[in-house]
């Protein structure tokens, strides 16, 4: 082994990001190269130096709650923490994220877990355990003018609290957590009502998207027409449209043919925006997902604001 070829990888102090400017530092990237004999420029790293500045040495700060059943599992919503990250890196933000169990929210009330936050996010997760504790953090990013990002069963969850809360629909659920709920506010996909077998079934991969004129999801994006990553099985039960509609909430985004719901946001609210797909998938620390950037920006301007209220 040539003394040149050897790569000091030492542990790095702040974040993962850092490895590739230390790896450049030890010419590893010169190396790759003269070893595969590829003729290419040196490497310019003054953008991704800017970002490593900005997770170091932020000029603002905030706090995200994140409300999930598995937050004692460091890895179960990783791609959501780093999109998270890579939010606030487009606001020279640094973000502290809160780890908020939605079952102790059902114990307890969302006042005693959520106070204090900048944001609340809700991810994407399977099954009955800790919704209700979700949809109270819904309504309490709603009623107090918080910041709400919400992810896939995210949306879900904001689409039954407003169900509940504004058009009082006492009983409103999914029929994932109820099938015998009055009022099917989120339902089967109707390709999904006569699957027996569940693996790979569900509405999977990139779909395309239509976002509509003078939304804030549009905005964001800069386009109206998107592809995003989805996997789910249930849809928000389009009969419910026109009322919820009426009250207030905007089908933003929806599948180019208009039948399936993909973003719904709120009016009169700070930042109010939840997708059916996973942003989180396609987010990276030197291009930020739109809704992730949106989101962390809405969290420093409304603490700003209560700040000098």
């Amino acid at each position: 082994m040539p003394y040149e070829a050897v790569i000091e990888e030492k542990d790095v102090d702040h974040s993962i990001y850092e490895v590739p400017l230390m790896l450049q530092r030890e010419r590893m990237d010169d190396l790759v190269c003269q070893y595969l004999h590829l003729d290419a420029p040196q490497a310019n790293m003054t953008h991704w130096q800017e970002i490593i500045r900005k997770l170091v040495a932020p000029q603002h700060s905030v706090r995200i709650g994140v409300v999930g059943k598995y937050v004692e599992l460091q890895d179960a919503y990783k791609s959501v923490y780093e999109a998270i990250i890579h939010g606030g890196v487009a606001n020279d933000c640094g973000v502290v994220i809160e780890k908020v169990d939605a079952e102790e929210i059902e114990k307890f009330g969302p006042a005693q877990a959520l106070k204090g936050l900048g944001g609340i996010l809700v991810p994407g997760g399977f099954g009955e355990r800790g919704i209700e504790g979700k949809i109270l953090a819904a309504q309490y990013a709603r009623e107090n003018k918080i910041p709400y990002l919400g992810l896939c069963l995210g949306m879900q969850i904001g689409v039954i609290e407003f169900a509940r809360n504004v058009l009082a629909l006492k009983n409103a659920h999914s029929t994932e957590f109820d099938a015998n709920t009055p009022d099917p506010v989120i339902a089967l996909l109707d390709a999904q009502r006569n699957v027996v077998k569940k693996g790979g079934t569900m509405r999977l991969g990139s779909q395309p998207c239509q976002l509509g004129v003078g939304t804030k999801a549009a905005h964001l994006y800069g386009a109206f027409l998107i592809n995003e990553r989805h996997r789910h099985r249930y849809e928000f039960n389009n009969g419910y449209r026109a009322q919820f509609e009426e009250a207030g909430m905007v089908f933003s985004g929806t599948s180019p043919d208009g039948k399936l719901v993909e973003i719904v946001e709120l009016k009169d609210h700070p930042f109010f925006v939840a997708s059916q797909f996973h942003p989180e998938f396609l987010s990276k620390p030197a291009a930020p997902h739109p809704l992730f950037r949106g989101f962390i920006a809405a969290c420093h301007t409304c603490i700003h604001h209560r700040a000098l209220a």
